[in-house]
């Protein structure tokens, strides 16, 4: 039952009233401010995705270039045919780490890509990967440099 004394048209015993006639929703400066915010992801989302697909087509270069066999030469040469199709720029096949544990090859790689953002504000990415099951990605020889 409604009382009289409420102005609102609320049950009796309700305790939140809201005015008639009040604004409610977000204010031009939160709006411009949450449209920063998203601006701001999207702009490093557009440069981070192209980097990170580079990365992914590298593993599979790898993947494919272990597959091929042969010699360390072999499998560079390899590795640099699919890096040309797939647009790999960030790494050729003599930067690879071509290991022989066990009898068993290893492809490993390790490179850095840094992305401008804007102005001096840059992006530093650390990419590295391996064929090992294990994870462990080889570090190149760098006594025999």
């Amino acid at each position: 039952m409604v009382s009289s004394n409420n102005k609102a048209g609320l049950r009796a015993g309700s305790r939140k009233a809201y005015r008639i006639g009040a604004e409610s929703g977000v204010s031009l400066s939160g709006l411009i401010l949450v449209l920063i915010v998203l601006g701001a992801l999207a702009l490093v989302l557009i440069r981070v995705v192209p980097a990170y697909v580079e990365y992914r087509a590298i593993q599979g270069g790898i993947v494919k270039a272990k597959s091929t066999g042969g010699t360390v030469r072999e499998m560079q040469e390899s590795f640099d045919k699919n890096a040309d199709i797939n647009n790999v720029t960030a790494i050729s096949g003599r930067d690879l780490v071509i290991s022989h544990d066990g009898g068993d090859t290893e492809i490993s790689f390790e490179y850095e890509k840094r992305i401008p953002l804007a102005g001096n504000v840059s992006l530093l990415i650390d990419f590295a990967g391996t064929t090992d099951p294990s994870g462990v990605v080889s570090k190149p020889d760098t006594a025999a440099k």
